[in-house]
């Protein structure tokens, strides 16, 4: 890999409150932050249909070297 180009930065945000309503305020909050989705991921309950949490997964460009960092953009807990 290339020095110029190198790996993005991931986020993992997790819920157990699994709505429509909670999902998109959660990828609102994490997209406005400077993140872009790339998956949403369930965990199942054999007794229910619903899902009992959900995974959100984020990516940025890592900063190359010499650039500002994103350190301190993230102080929410997602959860």
């Amino acid at each position: 890999m290339s020095s110029e180009n190198p790996p993005p930065e991931y986020k993992v945000v997790e819920t157990s409150l699994v709505t429509d309503e909670e999902l998109e305020r959660l990828v609102n909050e994490w997209v406005g932050r400077g993140w872009t989705l790339e998956d949403v991921r369930f965990v199942l309950r054999e007794s229910s249909r619903r899902p009992a949490m959900a995974f959100i997964f984020f990516t940025r460009p890592r900063p190359c070297a010499g650039s500002s960092s994103h350190e301190g953009r993230d102080g929410a807990s997602g959860k």
